[in-house]
């Protein structure tokens, strides 16, 4: 079969949309899943045993559980625990990102998790106990002295694991959600031209994918030479 560069370019825009949804669930992920993250890797080294265990449960058994699954559980039951919340008689209707979201967020904030807790251990105890010295906090010391610092130290990982969760997002499609891959995916089926939509989509994961990767090398580089 002739390669069809003309449907590349009819479908772009479609394509292109796709793409915006890909990014816009991947940037929002990403950062809800940082946060919550580190607040999981605070509440975990915080010496509470009950909190700890609560926390690294969660952490281990999601990780531990395919992705995939993950999403299916909250696609289909999310509405109805909105509805149990609300005390709705119907599930709530949720849009595809919005549950989407949820999803990645809860299970990338156990990965950001481990990356952020990593990142605490590796700053010096001193400076806990100087802050404890001072007259801080636990809390006091952790957001103003050791979570920025370890939040500039992991930023390589940080950005390397997001560049993972950017690949995951395509996993979105088995719902017919129309992320990137889904968009092509769709045009693929539809016209019955796999190739062409297949390597297109291929060619801009590794253009953005190494892309990412060049600039998480050059942050570890200047991490690596202010350490």
């Amino acid at each position: 079969m002739d390669f069809d560069t003309d449907l590349i370019i009819r479908v772009w825009p479609q394509l292109a949309k796709g793409f915006w949804f890909t990014l816009q669930l991947t940037a929002i992920s990403a950062l809800g899943g940082v946060v919550l993250g580190t607040l999981l890797a605070l509440g975990r080294m915080s010496g509470n045993a009950v909190l700890s265990r609560a926390i690294g449960t969660y952490v281990n058994t999601l990780r531990s559980i395919p992705l995939l699954l993950v999403i299916f559980w909250f696609f289909f039951l999310v509405p109805y625990i909105a509805a149990w919340v609300t005390g709705s008689q119907r599930p709530v209707e949720i849009n595809a990102l919005t549950s989407c979201v949820i999803t990645f967020i809860l299970f990338e904030a156990c990965y950001f998790c481990e990356i952020m807790r990593a990142g605490m251990q590796s700053i010096p105890p001193g400076q806990l106990y100087a802050g404890k010295a001072l007259g801080m906090g636990y809390w006091s010391v952790m957001a103003y002295i050791i979570v920025p610092q370890a939040f500039r130290n992991m930023l390589p990982v940080l950005l390397s694991q997001t560049i993972v969760l950017f690949q995951d997002v395509s996993l979105v499609s088995v719902l017919s959600i129309k992320d990137f891959f889904g968009s092509a995916d769709f045009v693929a089926k539809r016209d019955g031209r796999p190739h062409e939509m297949y390597l297109t989509v291929a060619l801009v994961y590794l253009v953005v994918c190494i892309t990412l990767s060049r600039v998480a090398k050059s942050l570890q580089r200047r991490v690596t030479i202010v350490r």
